[in-house]
């Protein structure tokens, strides 16, 4: 959900992207918030990211209460969904989150953290993080135990 990113911060997206490999590489499809007031705009949106979905694609929502993963479980996890032939979906919803229907859509709800971040931060992190699986999987010393 939201808009497309700030200069600074298409600046360090773009930076994880260039480093990116099959089936690591990230695509960015950006659904328009809606304003219609919480539950409204709740509907709306999940409505609008369903459209995106197919029946075969493995969702990730991205909800400060799901699940915390270490880096490397993460590494592991996408590195299962690749070894599979699942396409990973990373689900990043907005201000007043995604409906039941989406939820229970999410084959994983994946926490960043405890504490509630702007769209925009959550797409470099999650760019970032997914850079950073790709360095697990393959073995090499980006990330540090």
């Amino acid at each position: 959900m939201g808009k497309r990113h700030e200069s600074w911060v298409a600046e360090g997206i773009e930076r994880f992207i260039k480093r990116l490999k099959k089936p690591y590489d990230v695509d960015f499809t950006f659904v328009p918030h809606a304003t219609a007031g919480e539950q409204r705009s709740r509907e709306d949106e999940s409505a609008a990211i369903e459209k995106h979905l197919r029946a075969q694609d493995y969702v990730i929502l991205l909800d400060e209460r799901g699940k915390n993963f270490t880096s490397p479980l993460l590494a592991s996890h996408l590195q299962q969904l690749f070894d599979t032939a699942r396409h990973p979906v990373l689900i990043i919803g907005g201000a007043y989150g995604v409906n039941d229907r989406l939820r229970a859509r999410a084959n994983t709800v994946w926490s960043l953290s405890n504490l509630v971040f702007p769209h925009q931060l959550v797409r470099l992190m999650v760019v970032e993080q997914v850079y950073r699986a790709q360095e697990i999987s393959a073995g090499r010393p980006y990330h540090h135990q």
